[in-house]
């Protein structure tokens, strides 16, 4: 069976390892689960960053105001007949 994950290695400061370690240990975790999760997280909030900054850029572009965007919600609302956008 073909293997499924790639080996990275890098370096880290002696106290960020350090660190890494004691959640290890606290956790129970295996060191590559812990840095796995970290990164994924990492990537999950960069993405969000990335949408933000495009939805701040697109709102100046066409002028929409906070009050817009609150009218825009509610209209989504009516429209899907969800209490959550």
């Amino acid at each position: 069976m073909p293997r499924t994950t790639t080996t990275i290695t890098f370096s880290l400061p002696r106290e960020m390892a350090d660190r890494v370690e004691e959640v290890v240990k606290q956790e129970g975790r295996s060191r590559s689960a812990l840095l796995r999760e970290a990164l994924y997280r990492y990537l999950e909030e960069n993405e969000w960053r990335k949408l933000l900054r495009y939805g701040e850029q697109r709102t100046r572009d066409l002028k929409i105001t906070p009050e817009d965007v609150s009218c825009l919600v509610e209209e989504y609302r009516a429209d899907t007949g969800s209490s959550r956008a």
